[in-house]
């Protein structure tokens, strides 16, 4: 069977790839609506950190694997690799489906525990996949514009997939109540067993032919690319990004379904939540459509400072219409499940629209960060993997500011993040006037 078109891009490993880019999305924020099922436990009840802290350990985990998975990558190839990272996903979907079979009459720790093993894990898997997908679909598509395309289209469909996680795990949790406990998450977690039960066994299918690297004769250490600064600042401004990329829509969650919240009334605020996090992750994928529509036509660095700027004035406006009500697509599962208009605050539509301003951060980072690096640019996208930890210490700080003063106060964190990114786009991007001397 043909697999490569006339052009000599092979569309099998191509469609692969991109269906890592949804595993990625799937591992990576599972654990959000998840949350909520630990903070309904009395001995957490209320923590916001707590809760976070489950899907936080998904960042947690690029910081301990994103170096080494690079050197997996070089010792195994890129198919191994892949294989591996989703075995990692599968542990990690059955120790947190153990861990909601332990006994909670000794206290939560141990369950708990054992919960943010498998968060970690999950980290391990997504840490994983992605040093594959990232240079794949680049070298996939032969670099330049092409190669560039494909990782955006990636990165689409990580989205879209990333839309339809919370409100699949939203509807299936439903209703949390004090009563609530992991094992009634069972159903959930055997589906996710069997997606990557499943996908290990496509992937095993596929024949994924490594591509051809090109030979750096000089060794390079891990951290040299520090040596740069715009490299350096730009490393950073990825760890800020995460924050808000994950920190957001993390927040967003606990605020809506908290005890006393804006939809407590309604008995089904997991689910409308997860419709409300869904329009986030709807918003980041429709931003990532324009973004490779006019990436040919507008410098990363008017986008970094468009979006930063929008994305700060949303944060603000959020915060000051707490009470103003609104209405906005979601699912309910009151009087059956239905998709209709669902009243929310007006500032959970604000911090959605976040998703939109946030999508084409990372790229836009990237390019400006790698700029003129030459060889120093595959150890630079290692440093990038690791600074993804951003987004778990991050939605710790976040919620932490939440547990002592509230959740509106906490989107200072994110704001924060947001104002150093836009400083870095406009002052601190540009490589230095003789960086082609430093990098030879």
């Amino acid at each position: 069977m043909c697999t490569e078109a006339k052009n000599g891009i092979n569309w099998v490993a191509v469609v692969t790839m991109m269906f890592l880019c949804g595993m990625i999305a799937f591992v990576t924020y599972l654990g959000q609506p998840l949350s909520n099922v630990w903070k309904a436990q009395e001995a957490i009840k209320n923590s916001t950190m707590l809760a976070m802290l489950g899907n936080a350990m998904v960042f947690v985990a690029y910081l301990f694997m994103g170096i080494p998975a690079g050197k997996l990558l070089g010792r195994v190839g890129y198919k191994k690799t892949a294989l591996i990272g989703i075995a990692a996903g599968f542990v990690a979907m059955a120790v947190q489906l153990v861990s909601g079979k332990l006994p909670m009459d000794g206290g939560v720790a141990l369950p708990y525990g054992v919960y943010l093993v498998g968060g970690f894990i999950g980290g391990i898997s997504a840490c994983l996949l992605n040093m594959v997908v990232n240079p794949m679909l680049n070298l996939l598509g032969g670099g330049g514009k092409r190669g560039n395309q494909l990782n955006m289209a990636g990165m689409t469909f990580n989205s879209l997939t990333a839309t339809v996680t919370p409100l699949i795990v939203g509807s299936l949790i439903g209703a949390v109540t004090a009563e609530t406990t992991m094992a009634d998450c069972d159903l959930l977690m055997y589906i996710a067993l069997a997606v990557f039960a499943v996908s290990f066994v496509i992937i095993s299918l596929i024949a994924i032919k490594d591509p051809e690297q090109a030979v750096v004769t000089e060794k390079i250490g891990a951290f040299a690319p520090l040596r740069f600064r715009h490299c350096l600042l730009g490393v950073l401004a990825i760890f800020a990004y995460m924050g808000v990329e994950a920190g957001i829509p993390g927040v967003m969650t606990q605020w809506l379904t908290s005890e006393g919240g804006p939809l407590a009334a309604t008995g089904n605020a997991a689910a409308i939540a997860g419709s409300v996090v869904a329009v986030y992750w709807l918003l980041m994928f429709i931003g990532r459509l324009i973004g490779a529509a006019i990436g040919g036509k507008v410098s990363s660095r008017v986008m970094m400072t468009v979006t930063t700027l929008a994305a700060i004035l949303f944060i603000v406006a959020g915060t000051a219409t707490t009470g103003v009500p609104a209405q906005m697509p979601g699912i309910t599962t009151e009087g059956g499940f239905s998709v209709r208009m669902v009243e929310v605050p007006l500032a959970a539509v604000f911090f959605a629209l976040c998703g939109l301003c946030a999508s084409v951060m990372w790229p836009a980072i990237f390019n400006l960060a790698t700029e003129k690096l030459g060889k120093y640019t595959a150890a630079a996208s290692g440093l990038f993997m690791t600074m993804v930890v951003g987004g778990g210490i991050f939605q710790v700080i976040q919620g932490v500011v939440c547990d002592n003063f509230s959740y509106m106060v906490s989107f200072i964190v994110p704001g924060l993040a947001l104002a150093y990114i836009f400083v870095y786009a406009v002052g601190f991007s540009k490589p230095a006037a003789n960086i082609e001397e430093l990098v030879k």
